[in-house]
């Protein structure tokens, strides 16, 4: 999708679905208005829910407590792992390592407002460390598996992190190396409109005169190198 975008030059940005959380009750057109975003413009997937658990072998309700983030990560690595010609079926037990750069924790956010609602899931399905750690579980991958968090740059240091481990260990056979981030809560919005870094025009403008801030934007993706 990100490639045709670019081939026919179009615009991507519009606003974060109104399924994700009210925006009503966090907007406030004022930047300076404490506990509310003024601007909600964002890249998105769209839907967030859609996921097929029982192809993943897991329950409805494991699903549920899942980070969407999580969801996805397995959705892009299932398809990376097709690709490479190592489908899932035929990578049990393997010494397949799996490196995530993921730092969000949106869905969390939402759902600590209503703690009663949890059960035994919530925690393996909102740790960031369960990001690579899912992938291993369900592909039953016997390589190392870790989550990195360095912000803006977590996806690119997970790849370095996952070609160093393929050169300093013989016994890894291939590491799969993802990123992921979601557009769930709008509590990020609103610490970045408090610091006045998103754009109120929703665009992206840089190195421009024009430029008047940053538009969040979602995604995943995941290779695998060998």
């Amino acid at each position: 999708q990100a490639l045709r975008l670019l081939a026919e030059g179009q615009d991507a940005v519009t606003t974060v679905p109104p399924d994700r959380f009210d925006q009503a009750r966090w907007l406030h057109p004022r930047k300076s208005e404490p506990g509310r975003a003024y601007t909600f413009a964002a890249g998105t997937i769209g839907d967030a829910a859609g996921f097929d658990a029982q192809a993943f072998g897991l329950s409805p309700r494991e699903a549920t407590e899942m980070d969407p983030q999580q969801r996805i990560l397995l959705e892009v690595a299932a398809e990376a792992l097709e690709d490479a010609g190592m489908p899932g079926e035929r990578l049990a037990g393997r010494a397949v390592a799996v490196f995530v750069g993921g730092s969000s924790t949106d869905y969390a956010e939402l759902r600590l407002a209503d703690p009663s609602a949890s059960d035994r899931f919530f925690m393996t399905g909102n740790a960031l460390s369960i990001l690579a750690n899912r992938i291993g579980n369900v592909f039953d991958l016997r390589g190392p598996a870790q989550t990195i968090d360095t912000a803006c740059s977590s996806s690119l240091v997970a790849l370095h992190l996952a070609m160093r481990a393929l050169e300093d260990d013989p016994g890894l056979e291939a590491a799969v190396v993802g990123g992921v981030s979601m557009l769930l809560s709008p509590y990020s919005f609103i610490g970045f409109s408090r610091a006045g870094m998103l754009s109120p025009t929703g665009r992206s403008r840089p190195f421009s005169a024009a430029a008047d801030g940053y538009v969040r934007s979602e995604g995943a993706v995941a290779l695998v190198l060998g």
